[in-house]
């Protein structure tokens, strides 16, 4: 009997180890609080639509297998949603259109996804100023699936018009 005792207290110990291992992914939090910004660009001062005051958006960095909530809320003029381009459509309230003076919390779940990616809004006027990166890392325990970089910088390309473009007639 003392064997079999020994033998399960040894066997859960080493489950839970496993556990342990393999739960590494964590549950991160972003604030976005979108908001008119005065900006000047190509000697061109505009009100834009930006997010925590900044133009792109602010990066989130994350690694594969990680829960994300991103809680935005709306202080603009105009209704908006975001769209998270090249993860699985696993994300509550993907469609959510949310209205000047309200919040609504994404959640985002990581699977398997890797990588660069990025965020925008949905909304034609907001699409332009409203983005920024979605960097996924590898999960704490696991390599890069190529050799792994010594350091990265986030480059984001985006369009700046200096004046409004307007349908000919």
């Amino acid at each position: 009997m003392g064997s079999e005792k020994q033998g399960f207290i040894w066997l859960s110990g080493l489950l839970f180890l496993n556990i342990l291992a393999v739960s590494t992914s964590d549950v991160l939090y972003y604030e976005f609080f979108l908001q008119e910004s005065q900006f000047t660009k190509l000697c061109s001062t505009k009100s834009i639509l930006t997010v925590n005051g900044s133009f792109p958006g602010p990066e989130i960095r994350v690694r594969r297998g990680d829960t994300v909530f991103v809680n935005v809320h709306n202080q603009g003029n105009h209704a908006v949603s975001l769209k998270w381009e090249g993860v699985k459509d696993s994300i509550d309230g993907s469609n959510e259109l949310i209205q000047p003076g309200r919040n609504f919390t994404y959640e985002i779940e990581l699977e398997d996804e890797i990588g660069t990616l990025w965020w925008h809004a949905t909304s034609a006027g907001a699409a332009a100023t409203v983005h920024g990166a979605f960097v996924i890392l590898p999960a704490a325990n696991e390599d890069y699936p190529f050799p792994a970089p010594t350091s990265d910088q986030t480059i984001i390309l985006g369009e700046w018009f200096r004046e409004e473009l307007t349908k000919a007639n």
